[in-house]
């Protein structure tokens, strides 16, 4: 069949491009392996959620121990992989979600199961890079402020791990949970962009690590992962409470794109959007002051999208407002969002490897024809 009979849609928008068993994206809710995520966000940990999806259903209280046990024994990276992740980390216009993709590819020098694709080996892969990546991002943080580096505390869960080796400080019990959530809520969704990607990269038969440093790569950007940093500058832009409703009127004028709101799927709005705001508000009023402030601005927006668009908030609106009240720097937003949908990036890999077709689609031509060289 030509390409030029086939139906084309731009961006793949409602296109079916495969099979998958892990995870459902639908317009009543978001499903890990059928799990919905307002039950996991409430009854689970990430742990567990990491678990679900790496191996495939939900583990019994020995299967969960010795995956913790295996992701603690995991988090340490090498000394050579630690003095580059300084070097980049504070190298001139290096963004850390490029330093990141640096690391881990890097790493896989280090990981003697890396050129097997074998079943077994994968889901030894997915553990250390699950454990890895957070490492990365907390000894990124250490370089950036001029801080020793903070080695990895294993007494604490992930989430609270993460925030220890950014900070130094062990976090709070509130601050833990609301970061696990956002993990649980980052995990997973389905064939986006960068999942596609690493499925693209996977099909190929190249292994996990260069799956994984092009799904990186697919998710800086401002229009998948990195809208939450975007969400974040543009409330910082707005400023104050009085200055929303002008500011707003003033991008729908010029046609501005209000960052971390609608989504390619969900119509009616994100479900993953009011378990973080419902979170971070709390933790924003108790802690008063711009915490406070930023959600109130972030709300107002949040109102006039409403009333002037029927656009709702994405996940990444109040992720923003939440790790910003958190103390998190803005450029580590993203990574963290890695550190999290690095669980769902490996379960895709492994299952495109384990039903393997070279992911190759066709184009339709749209330039000249029938130009001569020398004519």
């Amino acid at each position: 069949m030509s390409s030029a009979t086939v139906e084309a849609k731009k961006g793949l928008e409602g296109i079916i491009a495969g099979d998958s068993a892990v995870c459902s994206v639908e317009q009543g809710g978001l499903f890990y392996r059928g799990y919905d995520i307002q039950d996991l966000a409430v009854n689970a940990t990430f742990e567990d959620v990491a678990y679900l999806l790496l191996v495939g259903q939900k583990p019994n209280a020995s299967q969960l121990e010795a995956f913790k046990k295996d992701l603690i024994a995991a988090r340490e990276i090498p000394a050579d992989a630690i003095e580059l992740t300084k070097k980049v980390a504070t190298a001139p216009h290096m963004h850390p979600m490029d330093a990141l993709r640096t690391v881990v590819s890097y790493l896989a020098q280090f990981d003697p199961d890396c050129q097997d694709n074998s079943a077994e080996a994968e889901l030894r892969k997915s553990k250390r890079l699950t454990a890895q990546i957070a490492t990365i991002i907390g000894h990124m943080q250490n370089a950036i402020d001029g801080k020793p580096i903070v080695k990895p505390d294993a007494s604490l869960s992930h989430a609270a791990n993460l925030l220890y080796m950014m900070t130094g400080q062990k976090p709070t019990e509130e601050e833990a949970h609301i970061v696990d959530v956002s993990l649980i809520l980052y995990a997973e969704h389905d064939f986006n962009a960068s999942t596609f990607t690493a499925r693209v990269i996977a099909g190929t038969l190249s292994d996990m690590h260069g799956a994984v440093t092009g799904a990186i790569a697919a998710l800086k950007g401002p229009l998948h992962g990195g809208a939450n940093e975007q969400a974040m500058e543009m409330l910082k832009e707005i400023g104050t409470i009085e200055n929303v409703e002008p500011f707003m009127q003033s991008a729908f004028a010029t046609k501005r794109k209000i960052m971390g709101f609608g989504h390619r799927v969900y119509k009616s709005g994100d479900h993953r959007a009011s378990i973080l705001h419902g979170l971070g508000r709390k933790y924003a009023d108790k802690k008063g002051g711009d915490a406070k402030k930023w959600f109130e601005i972030g709300e107002k927006v949040q109102a006039i999208m409403d009333r002037e668009k029927r656009i709702f908030p994405n996940v990444d609106f109040p992720c923003g407002m939440t790790y910003y009240a958190m103390g998190i720097p803005v450029p580590q937003y993203t990574p963290i969002f890695v550190a999290s949908r690095i669980t769902g990036w490996c379960a895709h890999i492994m299952e495109q490897h384990a039903d393997n077709r070279l992911i190759r689609p066709l184009s339709r031509y749209t330039g000249p024809n029938g130009l001569k060289w020398n004519g």
